[in-house]
């Protein structure tokens, strides 16, 4: 595991450079912080605020200040040094790897990082096990750009040093990376294909769920039938922004939830079609390697969806 000391800046210190553009303004300076650098929990950017080491338009701010379209977000984050993390030898399913980044095609049921409740058994631990040699900025995420939920399969990228980190964490702000994934929805689809466009936050009352509510982010996903399936769907789904839960939030928004959503869903049809989880997939991954080389990698559907997308067709 890697943390960084508390302290003055140092000359040895990450420095990330951000602009606040016209989506992100009115956003608190930690969550900002946090979601522009995924490797960075919101808690742990709160410590950095209260060290002074992350400041705006050159000066240090709270927490809670509201952030302009055009402020200027330096973030100096400390060198790593090794903390109780355990490493942990999980079998992974490696697609790609380099001395810059790795592409690992997560299983479901599997948790991207260490967090309450989780304290192990984490792709985290995982990487940790694998290369051991990892130094990238974070607290309990290194490395970790964008996540998977715990119940969705397919393709991420991690980061293995902090010139990587910064390649990815600017591609995936600025909306260059490629993510395609599969789902099967309640439902049919007058229109074959569409965008829905709609804001996603944390839900009003329950904290657990995510929700389209005016206070949220932007959020725009693509959407188009892949094929129909009676009284269901199968999708293909292109995300432009990564916001939490997106896909599930948004399916449901229309009234068309993913097929066994533990979640979002009503369940129904997981017993009939040997679902445990989610119909939901993470196909494709397209992204520039920090070398500028531009590489898209593709994950078969796993053996649960298949057999799950079997039995729909065998009623369709």
């Amino acid at each position: 595991m890697l943390l960084r000391p508390f302290g003055d800046h140092s000359v040895n210190s990450t420095i990330y450079s951000l602009t606040v553009d016209a989506e992100s303004a009115g956003e608190r300076l930690d969550r900002y912080v946090a979601q522009a650098l995924p490797a960075l929990s919101r808690s742990y950017a709160q410590q950095l605020i209260v060290a002074a080491q992350i400041t705006v338009n050159g000066r240090p701010a709270r927490a809670s200040l509201g952030l302009c379209a055009g402020d200027q977000v330096a973030v100096a984050v400390p060198p790593p040094r090794p903390v109780a993390l355990t490493p942990e030898p999980i079998p992974l399913s490696i697609i790609y790897e380099d001395a810059d980044v790795v592409v690992v095609d997560k299983p479901a049921g599997m948790v991207v990082h260490p967090a309450p409740g989780h304290p192990g058994g984490t792709l985290v631990n995982a990487l940790l096990a694998r290369y051991p040699d990892m130094q990238v900025s974070g607290d309990l995420r290194p490395g970790i750009v964008h996540r998977l939920d715990a119940g969705t399969s397919g393709l991420l990228v991690v980061a293995r040093n902090d010139a990587a980190m910064r390649s990815l964490a600017d591609q995936q702000r600025e909306r260059q990376m490629r993510k395609i994934y599969l789902a099967v929805a309640e439902g049919r689809f007058q229109v074959a294909e569409g965008v829905i466009d709609a804001p996603v936050g944390r839900h009003p009352r329950e904290r657990l769920r995510m929700a389209v509510t005016p206070q949220g982010r932007p959020a725009r996903t693509h959407y188009r039938v892949a094929e129909e399936l009676g009284a269901y769907t199968l999708l293909e789904l292109r995300l432009e922004t990564g916001r939490t839960h997106q896909i599930r939030v948004h399916l449901l928004h229309i009234q068309r939830p993913v097929l066994g959503d533990p979640l979002y869903g009503a369940r129904k049809g997981r017993a009939s079609f040997g679902l445990g989880r989610q119909f939901l997939h993470a196909q494709q991954l397209g992204f520039h390697l920090p070398s500028g080389e531009w590489r898209e990698f593709c994950s078969p559907l796993p053996e649960d969806l298949q057999a799950a997308l079997g039995k729909l067709r065998a009623v369709a």
